[in-house]
C-alpha cells in the first residue's frame, strides 16, 4: 500500500496539520515508509505467541479495594480558578 500526494494532503487535513506544499512529497515518502514497516510486520508468525504486558515478567502489587471518600477536596481544589461547595466551577457552555 502506499499513498499519493492527495492522500498526503487529507491526512494533514484530518490531524489538523498545517503543510506547506514543498512538504508533501517529503512527508509522502515518511507515511510510505511507515507503511512498508507495517508490511513487514504482518509477515511475523504469531500463531501460538501468549499475549504480554512487559518484556520483563513482573506482578503488580495490589491493594485492598476499599471505597472511601477522599477526604481531601480541599486539596483537590486548591488550584481551581473557581470553586463552590466543594465541587468545582466552570463556564456554563449550552444553552
Amino acid at each position: 500500500m502506499s499513498v499519493d500526494a492527495a492522500d498526503v494532503r487529507r491526512i494533514a487535513h484530518l490531524a489538523r496539520i498545517s503543510l506547506d506544499e514543498s512538504r508533501v512529497e517529503p512527508m509522502r515518502g515518511e507515511i510510505n515508509g511507515i507503511l512498508g514497516w507495517i508490511e513487514q510486520l504482518e509477515e511475523v508468525k504469531v500463531e501460538g505467541v501468549e499475549p504480554m504486558t512487559s518484556v520483563t515478567p513482573m506482578k503488580l502489587p495490589m491493594r485492598k479495594d476499599e471505597v472511601t471518600d477522599g477526604g481531601y477536596a480541599d486539596k483537590v481544589l486548591a488550584n481551581a480558578p473557581n470553586a463552590d461547595d466543594n465541587f468545582f466551577l466552570v463556564p456554563k457552555v449550552v444553552e
